[in-house]
């Protein structure tokens, strides 16, 4: 397989392009399509068998419009709607076959309720949820909590290593965000109280 990176600067986002030497591919996270991305495509007379997104935000999907424009394919998320385009439905633990790319879905909730990571041989396309050194920002604690749970029991505790490519930021390891991510590593899940009220007698 032969992985293709796009960095886009209106979102400061990563968008995917993997691709085999049989000439299909897949594309992760569309933030933008841009004549760099289709001449890749073109220049390798892929086909493009399908597109994963790992969450509903406009930064990651704006440029599934004009993709569906050019090409006739499918696309996989969460959400069975996403920029006006149907999607085919995916859930937690489903294994899926797109083309030659054996697809394993996995659902982190935190960051959004809609956030997945894609399993792909050794590669983890995690969004936003996790990032090098980071993971996904949460609009309150229990989504963190939620979050960094749905990390340590479905990402840290797979076996072995694997390349992580977020949606934002650098690539990393899983073996390097298991053992560095200080963000995971020191989240309280202490910081979560109930709320204690005084009753004055």
């Amino acid at each position: 397989m032969r992985l293709y990176f796009q960095y886009l600067s209106s979102g400061f986002s990563n968008c995917y392009l993997l691709g085999t030497d049989s000439g299909e591919a897949i594309i992760v996270d569309p933030g933008m399509v841009d004549t760099n991305l289709v001449r890749t495509i073109e220049d390798n007379s892929y086909t493009i068998k399908g597109v994963l997104v790992t969450h509903d935000h406009s930064h990651h999907v704006k440029g599934l419009n004009t993709l569906m424009r050019i090409y006739e394919t499918s696309i996989y998320a969460i959400n069975p709607v996403v920029n006006d385009n149907p999607c085919s439905l995916v859930r937690d633990g489903d294994i899926i076959s797109i083309g030659p790319f054996l697809t394993e879905v996995i659902s982190i909730p935190g960051h959004s309720a809609d956030s997945a990571v894609y399993k792909i041989d050794r590669l983890l396309f995690t969004g936003d949820s996790l990032t090098a050194g980071l993971m996904g920002n949460t609009a309150s604690l229990y989504a963190a909590a939620t979050q960094v749970n749905a990390i340590r029991t479905k990402l840290f505790s797979l076996p072995g290593d694997f390349t992580i490519l977020p949606g934002h930021g650098p690539p990393s390891s899983l073996e390097a965000e298991r053992r560095f991510n200080m963000e995971i590593a020191t989240f309280d899940m202490q910081k979560i109280r109930s709320p204690v009220f005084k009753i004055d007698n």
